[in-house]
């Protein structure tokens, strides 16, 4: 099985993706595409087994062409939607015992199907959005990695709350190899709204798990940084949850972020999204309106 989380991806041996004993999480976990087609796919192969059955006793619906599997599968389709055009109709014994099967089956697979669109339309998302960089520079002369995000939504978020943490290698003094995470410390890990950008901050002082790594080792040391965010959409009235990883490759050193928010003509803040990721040489100077 693979786990991804961003563009971080673990692969695992005998675990499954694909748990048959779990459809609803299947259902859910799988993307909008894969969702359409597995539903259209039971969908029509259930309407091809009936249409199969219907068939089995020639007869079994009248105004039926003896033996056309495009009759008796639209027939099939009009059963399973209790739509009933009134053309075809069940015609023996037999042909009303399979469409009384066939309704109860096509009753219960559109509650189903119903709910789980329900569900994966109603789920609430975050709309954060990420540097496509993190940065390491130096704030008010001290060291500190950075990491800028941004608000997608129209209105402010509130109550978010954001969690960094780096997957370190390690060597044990019995040379034996192994991974640790730790967790970094913001300088703010907590803000009561969220409206337009955050810049998290990590002071790399002697606390800090990377205080001895620099940008010639820090790929070696430093397998991935992870950032989880946590807020609540006041829209939605619920919890939201995202989260983004960085690579070692995607650390830039001695940058910082080129200024994103602007205020207008007429005394408004204005946020440039498409500028979230800008970066520039921590030593150039400022701009100046």
């Amino acid at each position: 099985m693979t786990l991804r989380g961003g563009a971080f991806v673990l692969r695992g041996r005998e675990a499954r993706k694909l748990d048959w004993r779990d459809p609803y999480h299947l259902a859910l976990a799988m993307s909008w595409p894969r969702f359409v087609i597995s539903l259209l796919t039971i969908d029509l192969s259930l309407n091809f087994i009936f249409a199969l059955l219907y068939l089995a006793q020639p007869g079994s619906v009248a105004n039926a062409h003896p033996g056309s599997l495009s009759d008796a599968f639209f027939f099939s389709l009009e059963t399973l939607a209790t739509v009933g055009y009134g053309v075809m109709a069940p015609a023996t014994l037999y042909g009303h015992i399979v469409a009384t099967v066939e309704i109860f089956a096509g009753m219960t697979f559109m509650t189903i199907m119903t709910g789980l669109v329900f569900v994966r339309f109603s789920r609430p998302r975050a709309r954060i959005v990420y540097a496509g960089n993190a940065v390491v520079g130096h704030f008010n002369g001290q060291r500190t990695l950075m990491i800028r995000i941004g608000n997608g939504r129209a209105h402010a978020m509130a109550e978010t709350k954001a969690q960094l943490s780096a997957l370190i290698n390690e060597w044990t003094t019995e040379g034996q190899f192994f991974r640790r995470i730790y967790d970094l410390r913001l300088s703010r890990a907590h803000i009561p709204v969220f409206p337009l950008t955050w810049t998290l901050m990590h002071p790399i002082d002697a606390e800090s798990p990377l205080y001895n790594y620099d940008a010639e080792n820090f790929s070696k040391f430093v397998s991935r940084l992870f950032l989880s965010i946590e807020a609540r959409d006041p829209m939605l009235s619920a919890h939201v949850y995202d989260g983004k990883d960085y690579a070692p490759e995607e650390i830039l050193f001695g940058q910082r972020y080129a200024d994103a928010v602007a205020i207008d003509d007429q005394g408004r803040t204005i946020a440039d999204l498409s500028r979230i990721g800008w970066t520039e040489n921590e030593n150039a100077p400022e701009e100046t309106d």
